[in-house]
Order: structure tokens, then C-alpha cells, then sequence
């Protein structure tokens, strides 16, 4: 595989999944770790992605604002994000997670939906504090550098005394045999945490993210009330996941 070939590949799987190892890297591809090790430097100095320890970070994943033009597939984030907001009434007890597509559901909150919404993201808690209509309440802990969501012991007991009408989560890997999973252990724990704290878990999720894994597991899938894609939700490319006891927009 040329190097230019790679670097391509490897771009592709950060903006997907917005964070990737080096070792899954290399196991994919079949190359060495100090390859891709030195595969991203180089695309870290050219500015395509985020060097960080172990691995790689989107540049999209590391910047928040509205004027970000680095989300990947922004545009079916934005329609995930309307189809989410098609829940909502006045009076919802709500949580947020973090992530792109969990941001561009803040973004579209009108000011006069009055509800209550938790979340763990600062940037998702800023942007609702221009809400007219929201009280918002921050679910504080240590905040991690990268996904810039708040995550540890404290977090997840602050959840499990809380029980929302919804919660919006994004994930890294969805998969209809193995569940939602993520390669971030801390991650996962704040996130099961959250569905034992929602009446219904709402999945926010693109479909190139369909049938694919990883270490450690969030939830099966089951677990979750609503899986929302850019898709339409009769699309066959659902079809494994229709056959499942969860809701599809």
C-alpha cells in the first residue's frame, strides 16, 4: 500500500470515528505500529489530524464552535440532529451527551421549547445556555482533553441520581450483534451510566458507523429505545436492525 494510499485510509478512519489507535491502525492495514506512528506525524504536521498519545484525534472533534467546517458529514449530523429534535415537547427532562452530532442537536433547539436538559458536555452547555426556553444543568467532573466531555466516578454518580425522559448519545462503533462499543473505557462507563438514567436512550449515529466494533461495551443494542440515521428508516441497509425490539428514524 503506497504511503499517499494510507494517509487517505487513515484520515478517513479519524473522521469516521473521531478517534483512532495506533495498534487498530496497524492491525488493519497490516503494517507496522512505527509506520502508522510515523504516518501520522506527518499528517499531524500537515494539519489533518490531532496527534495525541497512542493515537490520533479528528481535527472536527477537537473545535466546537458553529463555524467549525472540519465535522465530518456534517450535513447528515444536521439531519440526525431534526429528527431528534422531532421528540421533543414542552416539559421534557432531557440529557445530552457530547460529540458532533449531539452539538448540532443543541444548535437546533428553539427558544421556545421549555424543557430541562443535562449534559455532560461544556460546549453542548453553552450553547443551550442561549436558549430561552431551557434550563440547563452541568454534569461536572473531569473533563477529558480530547472529547472535551466531562467523564470519572463523580459523573457517573451525579447520573445515577437523575431520570430523564430522553437521552441523546452518539457512539463510535454500533453494531445489531455486539452492541454499541468504544475503544475508551471511560467513555463507556459514563455512557452506561446514562442509559440506566433515561426512561428511553436515544442513539444519534451516521450510518458509516453501522456494523462495526470495538474493545469495550457500551450497551447491546436493545438497550436502546431509538436509533436515529440520515437514512430513511425503511433504507435496507437497516434491515438487520429492524428486525430488533428499537424504534428507527
Amino acid at each position: 500500500m503506497l504511503k499517499e494510499e494510507r494517509h487517505k485510509l487513515i484520515i478517513g478512519e479519524v473522521e469516521l470515528h473521531n478517534r483512532i489507535l495506533i495498534a487498530d491502525v496497524a492491525e488493519k492495514f497490516d503494517v507496522s505500529i512505527d509506520t502508522i506512528r510515523r504516518d501520522i506525524k506527518e499528517l499531524d504536521e500537515a494539519k489533518q489530524l490531532k496527534k495525541v498519545h497512542g493515537g490520533a484525534i479528528a481535527l472536527g472533534y477537537t473545535n466546537f464552535t458553529k463555524y467549525n467546517d472540519k465535522i465530518y458529514a456534517q450535513a447528515d449530523k444536521i439531519k440526525i440532529a431534526e429528527k431528534a429534535l422531532s421528540l421533543l415537547k414542552t416539559g421534557n427532562i432531557i440529557l445530552i451527551h457530547g460529540g458532533t452530532t449531539c452539538f448540532e442537536l443543541a444548535k437546533l433547539i428553539p427558544n421556545k421549547l421549555e424543557i430541562t436538559c443535562f449534559t455532560t458536555s461544556p460546549v453542548v452547555a453553552l450553547e443551550l445556555l442561549t436558549k430561552k426556553g431551557a434550563e440547563v444543568i452541568f454534569i461536572g467532573g473531569r473533563l477529558s482533553k480530547e472529547s472535551q466531555i466531562s467523564v470519572g466516578a463523580s459523573v457517573i454518580h451525579q447520573l445515577l441520581d437523575i431520570n430523564v425522559d430522553f437521552s441523546f448519545i452518539g457512539t463510535g462503533y454500533v453494531d445489531v450483534d455486539f452492541g454499541l462499543t468504544e475503544f475508551d473505557l471511560e467513555s463507556v462507563q459514563v455512557k452506561k451510566a446514562i442509559v440506566k438514567s433515561s426512561k428511553k436512550t436515544v442513539l444519534l449515529s451516521i450510518s458509516e458507523k453501522l456494523n462495526s466494533k470495538q474493545r469495550y461495551k457500551t450497551c447491546e443494542i436493545n438497550a436502546i429505545d431509538t436509533m436515529i440515521t440520515e437514512l430513511n428508516p425503511e433504507d435496507s441497509l437497516l434491515d438487520n436492525f429492524r428486525n430488533q425490539s428499537i424504534r428507527l428514524l
